[in-house]
């Protein structure tokens, strides 16, 4: 048993002679140097004075050696602070007019307004009158007021039948209309007047046929003004046609919206 035990332990001794070989007195402490420096990390810095540097060649970089990493910085996270407002340029061109846009929608009902003060009780708000003739009328010489001898309406008695007048009693702006017949081979010729104004003519030329003409107009009119219809003989008659039984001839007219005091 003893013996087992010690052929087996002279086995491990001799085992890495065979192997590896003894050491021999060849391998000089330069041998020993270069062989510790050929083994070398590719984080060390490298040694220029390697043996092949002795050599005349220059020296040779590790392909293991890692390359330089350089750190990388985000830019965008360094933000200053904000600067202060600038001054306003100088203001550009106009553009082109835009195309108008949509409705918008109404908006939030106003507050109600005080009240206004009392009007005078005995001045009334309405003027309305239509007045006719029934019988014919050949001019004089010179100008000639138109007389009307029918009344359709007349309120508040503006219209003056006599005169042939309508007298403003409430300022504003009234409507006015007259129409009459042309009796044959006559001339008619006549003008609606405010005061002593003449504001349109309504006139027909000498026909074999008589016919219908009307004028109509709108007028501002002042208290105390006084709207009405005069004729105006000149070389030739000037004349309008109407009989007993028919009324071819009016005058009307109206207040369509009474002046802001």
């Amino acid at each position: 048993m003893e013996a087992t035990w010690l052929q087996i332990s002279l086995a491990f001794l001799i085992l890495p002679l065979l192997v590896f070989g003894a050491p021999t007195d060849e391998s000089g402490p330069q041998d020993a140097t270069t062989t510790l420096r050929g083994c070398k990390r590719c984080c060390d810095p490298l040694d220029v004075s390697t043996s092949e540097s002795h050599r005349g060649t220059s020296p040779r970089f590790s392909p293991y050696v890692m390359p330089e990493v350089r750190p990388y910085i985000n830019i965008t996270i360094l933000k200053g602070d904000k600067g202060d407002r600038g001054e306003p340029g100088i203001p550009g061109k106009w553009g082109k007019e835009g195309p108008p846009g949509e409705q918008g929608a109404p908006g939030p009902k106003g507050s109600k307004g005080q009240m206004g003060t009392p009007g005078d009780p005995c001045k009334h708000q309405y003027a309305a009158f239509s007045v006719g003739r029934k019988k014919a009328l050949h001019s004089s010489e010179g100008y000639q007021a138109l007389i009307f001898d029918s009344v359709f309406v007349n309120l508040y008695s503006h219209f003056d039948m006599y005169k042939g007048k309508f007298y403003c009693y409430v300022a504003g702006l009234y409507f006015f209309s007259l129409n009459v017949h042309t009796w044959n081979f006559k001339e008619t010729y006549m003008h609606v007047m405010r005061n002593d104004q003449e504001e349109v003519i309504l006139y027909a030329q000498p026909s074999d046929r008589s016919i219908m003409q009307s004028q109509s107009l709108m007028l501002e009119l002042r208290e105390n003004d006084e709207v009405w219809v005069r004729l105006y003989k000149r070389e030739r008659d000037n004349a309008i046609y109407s009989d007993d039984v028919d009324i071819y001839i009016t005058f009307s007219g109206y207040l369509i919206k009474p002046a802001l005091e």
